[in-house]
């Protein structure tokens, strides 16, 4: 009997220890110049999300690319998403779209991304999506649908998915909120065109954290950094523990890019790591009780 109950104990310890080995939390990472690999590595980031103007645009020189394709297998932190989808000359909103031009472009850039292995392309590009003066919002809004949708017919053929971020208003004058972007996604619907949270451009527009949860069947994808000047998380005391908790109540496993401005990265990569891995740590942990 000693050794049934031993045995018992044992058993469901040993449930227990799989049990909280299985609890996923996010990557974290930050998006920044592939430049930055040996630090982002010491520091013990996950990944790069790296600019599609400097990595990824049919623009750069098939040698350059080339030359580039041969960097990224060498990188100790991988590059596993890009951001700055669109030049500004190539508009997406109002009267002077060039539908064939978009799509050629999104084809050249898709096929890079493949060739790369980067299968999410952030759609921020607030100049490119800006609306003209006076043009219809309602209007631009089906247009852009319409055309979110043939892109994501091209980032199919790829397996590359294209996330809308929410932009706030001082960036640019069309889909500056999370609730936005996500009706967006919505009515798109394309398993190849989905959603990025970003959570600075949510406090500046003083968006509730009960959007993320409102989200969640859309969300792939994060950006986060302080609100008033865009610092890293942790730096001055802006407090992004509701969003994260919001994050880990949806059990949300995807990435979280620190998109900020740095005072020194050489110095400040490590403790704000550190910083993001307490907050995701105490939400996921509170959320498993």
């Amino acid at each position: 009997m000693k050794n049934y109950y031993r045995s018992l104990f044992l058993a469901l310890f040993l449930a227990a220890l799989q049990s909280n080995a299985q609890v996923k939390v996010p990557q974290v990472g930050v998006a920044t110049s592939r430049t930055n690999d040996s630090l982002l590595y010491t520091a013990g980031y996950d990944y790069i999300e790296e600019g599609v103007q400097k990595l990824l645009s049919p623009a750069i020189p098939e040698d350059t690319f080339r030359l580039q394709l041969a960097q990224l297998r060498k990188l100790k932190v991988k590059v596993q998403a890009c951001n700055v989808f669109f030049p500004g000359e190539i508009r997406l909103t109002g009267s002077n779209v060039n539908e064939q031009q978009v799509l050629t472009y999104v084809d050249g850039v898709m096929a890079r991304a493949k060739q790369a292995g980067i299968k999410l392309i952030v759609l921020g590009s607030g100049n490119s999506r800006k609306l003209p003066d006076n043009y219809n919002k309602d209007t631009a809004t089906l247009q852009f649908i319409d055309l979110c949708r043939k892109m994501a017919v091209v980032a199919g053929k790829y397996d590359c998915v294209i996330a809308i971020e929410n932009l706030n208003s001082t960036e640019t004058n069309f889909v500056n909120t999370l609730a936005e972007a996500d009706a967006i996604v919505t009515a798109v619907k394309h398993p190849n065109f989905k959603l990025t949270a970003d959570i600075y451009h949510m406090l500046k527009e003083h968006e509730s954290p009960d959007m993320i949860k409102k989200a969640r069947k859309n969300l792939v994808h994060c950006h986060i950094a302080e609100r008033e000047k865009r610092t890293a998380p942790g730096s001055t005391g802006d407090d992004v523990a509701p969003y994260i908790a919001a994050l880990a109540s949806i059990r949300y496993t995807g990435r979280i890019s620190l998109e900020c401005r740095w005072d020194n990265m050489a110095t400040q990569a490590k403790p704000t790591l550190e910083y993001m891995h307490n907050q995701i740590k105490t939400a996921y942990n509170s959320k498993q009780l």
